[in-house]
């Protein structure tokens, strides 16, 4: 769980020109889901912009809300192309005694001995699913990939998840392996072919001796 809490304010005047006096005024409109409610707030630009580099989205926050203090999750920000301002939040607000699913950042760490070996790393998993009861949510999943080989890989089923999550996503996923670089693969093969050739060849000798 985390420590990060986001001091709102109940919203109730709406439009695209609201909004764009409250960002004036340094404030940021949001919206809540969940619970079967909507609740339109605003919160302080500066704070939430400094307190959001701190999560990800599967970090459950404190959302306080003219006092009363909500469990969420960052869904998403909306933020300005041209100089980064966040511009508009969606939170989701959750029941800590209810299972939920969420998605969880894969965090590779290490450096593969295939790597060293020659190979080329590939990640292509950046997040799983799982399912569990708010209080055991991992913020992230650590996959240390230091002794990878070539030719090896690491899959989801080979995750190490806490105690109470269950995973949803795909076991046979591949979240990080190594492969020879192309180079060394087209030289292999080539090798390959000059082989068979010179087997052949030998197998003409001898026939023909």
């Amino acid at each position: 769980m985390s420590n990060v809490v986001f001091s709102a304010k109940t919203r109730t005047d709406f439009g695209s020109a609201r909004s764009a006096r409250l960002r004036k005024q340094g404030r940021v409109p949001a919206v809540m889901y969940g619970k079967g409610a909507v609740i339109a707030i605003d919160l302080d630009g500066r704070e939430l912009s400094t307190r959001l580099r701190a999560i990800s989205e599967s970090t459950i926050v404190k959302v306080e809300v003219d006092g009363r203090a909500h469990d969420a999750f960052v869904k998403s920000t909306q933020r300005n192309i041209q100089d980064g301002n966040i511009l508009h939040v969606d939170f989701y607000e959750i029941e800590m005694g209810k299972l939920l699913r969420a998605r969880v950042s894969v965090h590779i760490t290490g450096s593969p001995i295939g790597v060293r070996d020659g190979g080329i790393l590939e990640t292509p998993l950046h997040d799983i699913e799982v399912e569990c009861f708010p209080k055991d949510l991992p913020e992230r999943v650590n996959v240390d990939i230091s002794n990878l080989g070539v030719n090896q890989s690491i899959h989801v089923r080979d995750l190490v998840l806490g105690s109470g999550v269950k995973l949803i996503s795909g076991e046979d996923q591949v979240v990080a392996l190594v492969k020879f670089a192309k180079s060394e693969a087209a030289s292999s093969t080539e090798d390959a072919g000059a082989d068979a050739e010179s087997a052949a060849a030998a197998g003409k000798d001898a026939k023909s001796g």
